[in-house]
């Protein structure tokens, strides 16, 4: 088991959340992922991460699988100008690759923004710390773990 799933199911376990880590196969896109599970397209939960022009800050914008952030409004939510995050930038402050990134289980917190679309389900699907593993959480206990501000920042 990689230690990034093992950094995910610890900070799971800590934080009162059942065990739900499924393998899939490789999903490059959150339709596929939604195939995998069998659920919809918006029940995937993608964590994209921006780094704050002037602070260096780490954000997480975790957002339904059929939307995407919009740059200007993820800045203004921030309240400073992104740049997306390099994959060498997501794995020092995450700890995870890029298409595993759960927003649960950073190595360095992030500041966390949630798409209300989420919010509408009564799961969704978010990774677990690898390309090939997700976990079903709701997403109003999730938005609490993790301090996410529920704001609109999509396209």
């Amino acid at each position: 088991m990689s230690k990034s799933l093992n950094r995910v199911k610890a900070a799971m376990t800590a934080l009162g959340l059942p065990d739900t880590i499924l393998e899939t196969g490789l999903a490059k896109t959150a339709q596929m992922a939604a195939d995998q599970v069998g659920c919809h397209v918006d029940q995937i939960g993608k964590s994209i991460i921006f780094q704050g022009a002037s602070t260096g800050n780490i954000y997480l914008f975790l957002t339904a699988g059929g939307n995407s952030v919009d740059s200007d409004k993820a800045a203004r939510v921030a309240g400073e100008s992104m740049i997306k995050a390099d994959a060498t930038a997501i794995r020092a402050k995450t700890g995870f690759a890029i298409g595993g990134v759960s927003p649960v289980g950073h190595l360095t917190p992030s500041i966390p923004f949630m798409d209300p679309r989420l919010l509408e389900f009564e799961n969704i699907w978010v990774a677990a710390g690898t390309p090939n593993h997700v976990f079903s959480v709701n997403p109003d206990q999730l938005s609490k773990i993790i301090s996410a501000q529920v704001i609109h920042f999509t396209q």
